[in-house]
Formats: structure tokens, sequence, C-alpha cells
């Protein structure tokens, strides 16, 4: 991405909310203002020449589209690739259990992650200097809630202007750049909908799932693995040492300047119940 974008686009969607290890999963694409509109372009011409004219989701991938999908994420993933898309996924594992939490933060738990997510995982605290101001356009997939929680959601976001990391970058939402929008009018969000899927998938077993009264997975349990697989072969390329289930390393700085990153959630205060891992079934 170029150093000095006045404008970017922060995609944000959600996955699995109570898995069987793995919970929470919220994903993020950044793009900057100047590629949209390129990105966008490319990523729709591609669906069309795959012939996939409907929206694009993890949940639809079947045997007879995997060789599909595999080519959108292989566009997806060239966009990343050569920085004109930054992604990033944040999970929690179930079996550090938070501590301590109050009636109101219970309540408000995935909107609470979802600030944590926007706040950190990108590093915009470490974005280049500037001289001029920066626009953050959030764009949301569409909430399960309403009303009142999404209009607390949004005071959230719209205060992260005030963070130490957004002041620091001249960072700023606008009012008016807080949008609950439909995926299927936004392929970069559908794009995402899949990887996100992928790794909830992988993280809570379910490439291991058989129908019931059957010794042998289904068709399109084994073509999602498969799609799993390609897409962290991608990952690898871009980062060798890659481990789904843990936090990405490198250096605080990396946050902003890794092209791909998974943050594995763990509250401040937790207990560590062994009883919620793998190992233990």
């Amino acid at each position: 991405m170029p150093v000095h974008e006045r404008e970017y686009i922060l995609y944000c969607d959600e996955s699995i909310k109570d898995g069987r290890y793995y919970s929470n999963f919220y994903g993020g694409a950044l793009v900057a203002a100047s590629q949209l509109e390129k990105v966008t372009r490319r990523l729709a011409a591609s669906k069309l020449s795959l012939n996939l004219c409907q929206e694009i989701k993890w949940q639809r991938v079947t045997d007879q589209y995997l060789s599909k999908y595999i080519a959108i994420m292989d566009a997806f993933f060239d966009e990343i690739a050569t920085g004109n898309v930054k992604l990033r996924v944040m999970f929690r594992q179930n079996a550090r259990k938070p501590v301590g939490l109050t009636e109101m933060q219970i309540e408000q738990a995935y909107y609470i992650l979802y600030y944590q997510f926007i706040k950190h995982a990108f590093g915009f605290g470490f974005m280049p200097d500037r001289p001029d101001p920066v626009a953050l356009r959030a764009y949301f997939d569409q909430f399960p809630d309403t009303g009142e929680q999404v209009a607390r959601f949004r005071g959230y976001i719209l205060g992260l202007n005030e963070s130490r990391e957004f002041r620091k970058s001249k960072l700023a939402i606008r009012p008016e750049d807080f949008t609950e929008v439909r995926s299927h009018e936004h392929v970069i969000l559908q794009c995402l909908d899949i990887v996100l899927g992928a790794m909830a998938f992988r993280l809570n077993d379910q490439h291991k799932v058989k129908p019931k009264g059957s010794s042998r997975r289904g068709r399109r349990t084994i073509a999602k693995e498969k799609l799993y697989n390609h897409i962290r072969g991608r990952i690898l390329l871009l980062r060798p040492n890659f481990n789904t289930g843990i936090t990405t390393g490198g250096t605080p700085e990396e946050r902003w300047t890794q092209p791909y990153r998974h943050w594995a959630f763990v509250p401040n205060d937790h207990e560590f119940d062994a009883s919620l891992t793998k190992r233990q079934k």
C-alpha cells in the first residue's frame, strides 16, 4: 500500500460465536481507497470468469464448486501478496476462560471483542508518520442485533478517534463512515467470509465431522478441508512459519506492515480449563 494514503476502507465480518474449541471469530480486510476500485474490479472479473454469479461464501463451498473457490481465493491472495489488501483474523480459545466479567461485559461481549479487534489487529498506531489526517471508513456485514446495542457499539468505534493509536496516526472515523452493508454487494467482504469460515472450520475440527451413522466424511466436508489447505498454503507463501491457532509472531510494527496475521485473543484475567482443549477429547 502507498505510504501516504489519505483514506482506507476496512471491511469487517464475524463468524462462529460459540465453537467447540475456538469462538468469537472476527475478520478484517483493509484496502487503501486509491486501490479499492481496481481490487474490486479484478475480483469481480474473476468471479464472472468463473461463472460465480451468486454471492460467494464459506457455507456454499461444495465439491462441485471447489476448483472455482480455489481460483477466487488465488485472485484474492494475489491482491494480499502485492500489498493491495491487508487481512487480519482474531479468535478466542475456549480453554482460556475470562473471569471477573461484569453482567454488562458479558452482555456486550460480541461488540467489546469487535472493538478490540479494530483497535489493535491492524497496528494502526504503527502507521508511517504523515502530515495530513487519514480517514478510515468501516464497513460491517450486517449485525445480528439492532437498535440500542448497535448504537452503543457505534459509540465505541467512534470513540477510537480519541485513542492513543488513532491520534498518533492522525486516523479518524467520521460518523457517516460507520456503515452496515450487505455482503452480496461487496466482493472483498465475500472473500473475507471464506477465509474467516475456513479458519473457524479447521480450528474447531469440523474437517473431522462425519454424518450420523457413517464411517466416512461427507463430500462437502472434504471439499472444505481442501479449500482450507489451499488457503493455508497461500498464507505460508507470505509467512513460512505461520501457525493457524496462535498469534502471528513478529515485532509490534509488523502488525501494520504484514499482509496477513492471526490474533489469538487472550483476556487479561482468565483461567485455563484444559478440559476444553483438543488434547482432552
